[in-house]
């Protein structure tokens, strides 16, 4: 099976284990969790079976043991993984509120996650999909940097582009998303946003304008539209539909949106009808909104398809 690459930062999670518990009090928190979207997303890959790899890097510390034996248990390919003795693992800090916002601390730009370097290409072998998350590019400018080197490297070779907005404000410091994200999108073929992100990245003012400023470009195939708790949109150029959400009980919607795109692109790289795509993406999304932990759920196809078959009727 062809392999999906992605590139960005590796980092724990320390989190509140209750809503409305703010960082700056003091309180109980929870972790360390294997975490940073990129991760969360290829280790999703993985578990279903794909093969997939990771670029970024870790301290060489017991954070960085965390993130690595997740995602070596879950045969993520981590050869291009360092591990640095100049510098500490990245850190995210984060908490939940009763109105469903969440707030974030990072740290990252003076870690080893911020300060990876693209890799030559001709030690990976073989790329069909390469995964871009808009957190990695906001998150400092020699990642963002790096990140698109690497990009213009996986084109030359051959391979296709899909891309998560995930944009998170305490990472953006107040600058617009479109400078950032103008040179991934152009070589777009699936788009994967929420709501927000659609339409900050068209600049357009309603889902449908959006939807047709951006299918513009040649090279867009599908958008992934992901509406939370109403489920998701899929659209193509000729077409689009709606799919819901499996009925599960919540503990923490972290990482939900990037095990979605983990499992839609798995599907979509094996052409696989765009219908199951959104199926699949979604049982996996709720499956990891089960467990506490922005990488906990029990995501495998025993479990997805159990769930899509409990919810047929």
């Amino acid at each position: 099976m062809n392999k999906i690459w992605t590139m960005g930062e590796l980092l724990v999670e320390i989190m509140r284990p209750y809503k409305d518990m703010p960082l700056y009090a003091v309180a109980e928190f929870l972790g360390p969790f294997p975490s940073g979207a990129p991760a969360i997303f290829i280790d999703t890959a993985a578990r279903l079976g794909h093969n997939a790899g990771i670029i970024g890097a870790v301290g060489n510390d017991d954070f960085g043991k965390c993130l690595l034996s997740r995602l070596r248990t879950d045969e993520v390919d981590c050869t291009l993984v360092e591990e640095a003795d100049d510098g500490s693992t990245a850190v995210a800090f984060v908490t939940y509120f009763g109105n469903g916002d969440r707030k974030f601390i990072f740290h990252i730009e003076n870690t080893p996650a911020g300060k990876v370097k693209s890799p030559l290409l001709n030690t990976i072998d073989g790329c069909d999909f390469f995964h871009i998350m808009g957190c990695s590019l906001t998150a400092c400018s020699n990642l963002y940097n790096e990140i698109i080197k690497t990009l213009n490297q996986f084109i030359a070779a051959g391979a296709s582009i899909s891309f998560d907005p995930n944009i998170r404000p305490e990472l953006l410091r107040g600058r617009g998303i479109k400078d950032f994200i103008e040179p991934v999108m152009q070589e777009c073929e699936v788009f994967l946003p929420g709501e927000y992100e659609l339409l900050a990245v068209s600049g357009e003012s309603s889902i449908d304008t959006a939807v047709s400023a951006l299918f513009q470009n040649p090279k867009l195939k599908v958008i992934a539209l992901k509406r939370g708790s109403r489920g998701c949109t899929i659209y193509n150029r000729n077409n689009s539909f709606d799919f819901g959400v499996y009925p599960i009980t919540p503990k923490d919607a972290t990482g939900a949106g990037d095990c979605f795109d983990a499992a839609f692109l798995h599907c979509y790289i094996q052409k696989i009808c765009l219908s199951q795509c959104a199926k699949v993406a979604s049982a996996a999304a709720a499956l990891n909104t089960a467990a506490f932990g922005p990488m906990e759920g029990k995501i495998s196809w025993d479990n997805i398809n159990s769930l899509i078959a409990q919810n047929s009727n």
